[in-house]
């Protein structure tokens, strides 16, 4: 009996170390992730207060301190089941001045948020790709159920890259909304497509402030 007693107490040291660790590095993991979120944050602001690269004009540029932001949460931070398009077909991608510009579809990510399953197209500009600087970016356009409500009606922007391997992360606190939501008549904007609206709330990234738009 007491050989059984003097093991357990000398396990039960190494379980807690062990879980120690494992929560150590969740925490480095998860400090490292709200860093690239807030650098996010602070990019994106520092481009809406350059006068080069602002969309905004007149009032609406002087009167912008940042953008206003849903709560850092990492629940909506995904890992997704990637899958890619091996032949993708161009397609024109209508925009919100009632052009098109020139897309196609890269692949389809998969990913659970709150035990419901959700899939979503992942484009790809053929104009971008043409450029060695955007030549890996990959663009996912959605909409979800905070539209017209906190965000932008047309919905919100990610930027991505081409992933390694068949997973994707998707971070929606990196989401942004588009230039039109701020101007609606010097930018051309893609439109969401209807396979990319989610019937979930994402409250994460950029939320919509009326006072700017225009």
């Amino acid at each position: 009996m007491k050989k059984i007693i003097f093991i357990l107490f000398a396990v039960f040291p190494l379980l807690m170390f062990s879980q120690n660790k494992k929560s150590t590095d969740s925490s480095k993991n998860n400090s490292k992730e709200i860093k690239e979120i807030k650098k996010f944050q602070t990019d994106l602001n520092k481009e809406y207060l350059d006068k080069k690269e602002t969309p905004l004009r007149g009032d609406n540029y002087t009167n912008f301190k940042q953008h206003p932001f849903f709560p850092i949460d990492l629940k909506y931070r995904v890992s997704a089941k990637f899958v890619k398009n091996e032949k993708p077909e161009p397609f024109d991608l209508p925009t919100s001045s009632g052009k098109t510009k020139p897309y196609q579809e890269f692949g389809k990510a998969t990913f659970d948020l709150d035990g419901k399953s959700y899939t979503l197209t992942i484009y790809q500009s053929l104009d971008l790709m043409k450029m060695e600087k955007y030549k890996d970016h990959l663009f996912l356009p959605f909409r979800d159920a905070t539209n017209n409500k906190e965000t932008y009606g047309g919905g919100k922007y990610m930027d991505l890259t081409i992933p390694k391997g068949n997973t994707i992360v998707l971070d929606f606190n990196q989401s942004y909304q588009p230039f039109c939501a701020y101007n609606a008549y010097d930018y051309n904007c893609p439109i969401v497509p209807e396979e990319n609206k989610l019937s979930v709330e994402i409250r994460a990234g950029v939320m919509y402030n009326d006072i700017y738009h225009h």
